[in-house]
């Protein structure tokens, strides 16, 4: 059976992207999670893997072509080589150069793709839940009463991750016969790496949900259908507006695959996420800037050719930097307990005594994770009183200014995490990995943070850590901490750590004794900071007592790859580095 290749959604708010790179041709054997195609967006470029495994039988969509998401590029045909109907056809070389050269999307193909105004009556996608058959629809799920859908806009399960195949929508956010709008959050879905939310990919009312909350489905499956005809009535998607900024959303007269508009003004500028790094450091305006890559995309020469022509641009006045760092995420940190703990106490929904609750998609994959831990690892932990009391001193003082000059808040998880890199760049063996009979020394530094969060936990990452400065740490973690509470994490950013800090010090605790997060070697536990009389030694060796802002910090680490020894050594070492801290923050 032949399997569409559909152009994925990268993210909430990306409804479109451009085709930059065919890694196979038409007529090639392809492996299941194997990269096919390269793609650029307005946030990220990726590699997209092959969703199955069998002959690339036909490329229904050009290089250097902008199509929106769920279109139809590419059919994997079985080893027979049989395509969508039987025979491969593909977009041949007169065509290719044709779109490449001027045309932002295929000709008309056998099998139109489809747009984010109209869809064929048949559903482009290899999932079992075909549109249009009752023996797939999900029982006690139905569409609106009365309404025969014909058309509209296919609401499919995203794949959001390379290695992710699968989703469990965990929750409704708008029930049959309901208005969306765009990029409105539609549903919830838990995944084996995040929980998001997942928008809708256009305007009008949904006719039907096909899904039920609770159940998992493959990736590319359609879980619901926005607008199109019912029996009787216009399309539903006609008279609903779309949000501003955005191109409304009106039925289309045929089902030809239509090309992606350029962008106009009122419209997002297309750039990577590079790119918007380097105009926010330098207070650029994008807008100012011609973009020379494909549709117009603003590339990084171009900004650091602008930069070289007119100089930085101004800083933005006072009281625009302070509505910005009022808005900033508290990150996890000891000043935060009391906001935590309230968010815990307002959580909606709390069970009451004598119900029996299932256990949610990501309670149930800590609890497979956790055990498997203390079953994997050797599982020895060592605690050290950390003075704090020089960082917290400087902490205190440069916190407002920090804040007003970089728009991120100063906690004390940059200043333990910038230690921690110190320290494993000085001694690997704690950064490492078992891999069957042999120990992997990891090539970067990867930090996991782990973020509680009201439904559960979850570790994004901050990817090589050892090529960031004290700033960077401080607002990466900043932006991860946000995003995971606002389920707006991508898969590749909660994974792929090489050593985890938790922080339960927030609540209040001395220390704790976390458990490993496979397949690390060690973690490090962040007790609460607490003022303590601590005995002080002077040059002479005159003792005296002093107030002092006291910290505990807890290794777990297997005694598998590390000994005692090790531990011991590292813990000294940031002990050292952090009650001596001398870095720049920035």
């Amino acid at each position: 059976m032949p399997t569409n290749v559909v152009m994925p959604q990268m993210g909430e708010s990306i409804f479109e992207g451009t085709i930059t790179k065919w890694l196979k041709k038409a007529g090639d054997k392809v492996q299941r999670d194997e990269p096919l195609f390269e793609i650029s967006t307005d946030k990220v470029d990726a590699e997209i893997p092959a969703p199955a495994t069998g002959v690339l039988t036909e490329i229904k969509v050009a290089e250097g072509a902008t199509v929106e998401i769920n279109t139809v590029v590419a059919v994997i045909g079985d080893d027979s080589g049989t395509g969508a109907k039987g025979s491969a056809t593909t977009v041949d070389a007169a065509k290719m150069a044709k779109e490449k050269a001027g045309a932002t999307a295929p000709e008309k193909a056998k099998e139109p793709a489809p747009t984010s105004s109209s869809t064929s009556k048949k559903t482009d996608t290899a999932s079992p839940a075909a549109d249009g058959d009752p023996a797939n629809a999900v029982k006690g799920v139905k569409p609106v009463a009365g309404a025969i859908t014909t058309g509209g806009t296919n609401v499919v399960m995203p794949q959001m991750g390379e290695s992710i195949f699968e989703g469990t929508i965990t929750k409704w956010l708008k029930k049959a016969g309901d208005s969306v709008q765009r990029d409105e959050p539609l549903f919830e879905i838990s995944t084996d790496k995040v929980d998001a939310e997942i928008p809708a990919p256009a305007s009008g009312v949904l006719t039907e949900i096909k899904v039920a909350e609770g159940k998992t489905v493959e990736i590319n499956t359609v879980v619901a259908v926005i607008g199109g005809s019912s029996a009787g009535s216009p399309p539903v998607a006609a008279s609903v507006p779309a949000p501003a900024g955005k191109k409304a959303v009106a039925p289309a007269a045929s089902a030809a695959p239509t090309a992606s508009a350029s962008v106009t003004a009122g419209e997002r500028i297309r750039s990577s996420p590079l790119v918007r790094r380097i105009a926010k450091d330098n207070n650029l305006d994008l807008s100012q800037i011609a973009g020379t890559g494909m549709g117009g995309r603003i590339t990084k020469e171009d900004a650091l050719g602008y930069l070289g022509q007119h100089g930085k641009g101004a800083e933005a006045p006072a009281a625009t930097k302070a509505a910005q760092l009022s808005a900033t995420a508290e990150t996890p940190a000891v000043s935060s307990q009391a906001a935590s703990v309230q968010s815990m106490a307002a959580s909606a929904g709390a069970p009451t005594p004598g119900d029996l609750v299932p256990l949610s998609k990501m309670r149930a994959i800590i609890a497979q994770r956790m055990v498997e831990s203390k079953h994997t690892s050797a599982h020895v932990h060592t605690v050290f009183k950390i003075d704090m009391t020089r960082i917290a001193r400087l902490r205190e003082k440069e916190k407002s200014k920090y804040e007003q000059r970089n728009g991120v808040k100063l906690t004390y998880m940059p200043f333990i995490a910038s230690a921690v890199v110190a320290c494993l760049r000085k001694m690997p063996i704690v950064n490492a990995s078992m891999e069957g009979n042999a120990i992997r020394y990891h090539k970067n530094i990867n930090i996991g943070i782990a973020v509680a969060l009201d439904w559960g936990l979850i570790v994004p990452v901050v990817k090589q850590a050892e090529e960031r400065s004290f700033l960077g740490i401080a607002r990466d973690i900043a932006d991860l901490a946000a995003r995971a509470r606002a389920k707006k994490l991508k898969p590749d950013e909660a994974s792929g750590g090489t050593f985890t800090i938790t922080n339960p010090g927030i609540f209040g605790e001395q220390f704790g004794t976390p458990v490993i997060n496979q397949p690390e070697t060690a973690i490090l536990g962040v007790g609460g900071m607490f003022k303590e009389p601590t005995v002080l030694t002077d040059a002479e060796g005159n003792d005296t007592i002093a107030i002092r802002s006291i910290m505990r910090l807890t290794l777990g680490f297997d005694h598998r790859i590390i000994d005692g020894a090790d531990a011991g050594k590292f813990m000294a070492e940031l002990k050292k580095t952090l009650e001596n801290w001398n870095e720049d923050i920035g």
